[in-house]
């Protein structure tokens, strides 16, 4: 659950909420089945009228319906994202059978039939925020105030895609601002940490982005980001170190050239445990 630090003092705040995996189920669909289609693997959706069905058919990832500057749908079936024809590209479910086939496994089998389909679709949810920026997600939720010290929203959950194994890498950031005359909704910054968390990432570069976006974007007196997470590349291949934990920072600002303000960032940031 993020926490909220103004200053010294801390209250807790309930997780931002959620946007676009609502959990009501629409309309059940019939999905086509690829095991008889020769050649490259195509598409058989019909273009069914929306009339007298609950919801309207999901439309294609980069034409969804966007809030707070993220594409967003519900899924159009029980099976979530995981079936849903909207939004698949069929070279990149192609491209996953042949490397089923590569592997040496048989993609026509029973339990791979759907499989390219289900990469395909969890890789446009996993990579989503190429198709948003921050300026969208802030929108008008900056507000004119005198406060001069310290915001915080700690241990905001983030899930990205490591970039040169694309495997996952996972954690928590710490974000901090220092107000110079605007303050910025508090689930604004979480939504930032997706913006960029949600692309092929390395985790310095994340790091910078996110704090660069909301300098950018509120030009405050001073900005501070870490990030504790921990990559699968180094805990399930590799080295396989299973509680190997990479920390990365950036200070801008009164941050950066202000000691005592680093430290007390800091100190709220992985200091303690925040009781």
């Amino acid at each position: 659950m993020p926490r909220v630090t103004f200053g010294a003092s801390r209250i807790r705040e309930t997780s931002p909420e959620r946007v676009g995996r609502g959990n009501a189920r629409s309309a059940a669909r019939v999905h086509p089945s690829f095991s008889d289609i020769p050649g490259p693997l195509e598409k058989q959706v019909k273009n069914n009228s929306t009339a007298g069905r609950a919801k309207p058919s999901a439309r294609a990832l980069a034409a969804r319906q966007t809030v707070d500057g993220r594409k967003v749908a519900t899924a159009a079936s029980g099976n979530e994202w995981d079936l849903d024809p909207a939004g698949v590209s069929d070279d990149y479910a192609e491209a996953v059978r042949r490397q089923l086939a590569l592997l040496g496994e048989d993609p026509d089998r029973e339990g791979l039939l759907k499989t390219p389909v289900r990469v395909a679709n969890a890789m446009a949810w996993l990579t989503r925020g190429y198709h948003t920026c921050v300026e969208d997600v802030v929108g008008d939720a900056l507000f004119a105030e005198e406060h001069r010290n310290m915001v915080m929203v700690r241990d905001i959950e983030l899930y990205s895609l490591c970039e040169h194994h694309l495997l996952p890498f996972f954690g928590k950031a710490h974000v901090a601002y220092i107000p110079n005359g605007k303050i910025v909704g508090l689930s604004k910054l979480p939504r930032i940490v997706e913006v960029f968390a949600r692309r092929l990432q390395v985790q310095e570069r994340l790091t910078e982005e996110i704090a660069g976006a909301i300098e950018r974007v509120l030009k405050p007196a001073g900005v501070g980001v870490v990030i504790e997470a921990y990559h699968l590349c180094m805990m399930m291949r590799g080295v396989e170190k299973q509680n190997s934990k990479t920390i990365t920072s950036a200070l801008r600002g009164a941050f950066r050239d202000d000691s005592k303000t680093r430290s007390e960032f800091l100190y709220l940031a992985h200091g303690h445990n925040g009781g």
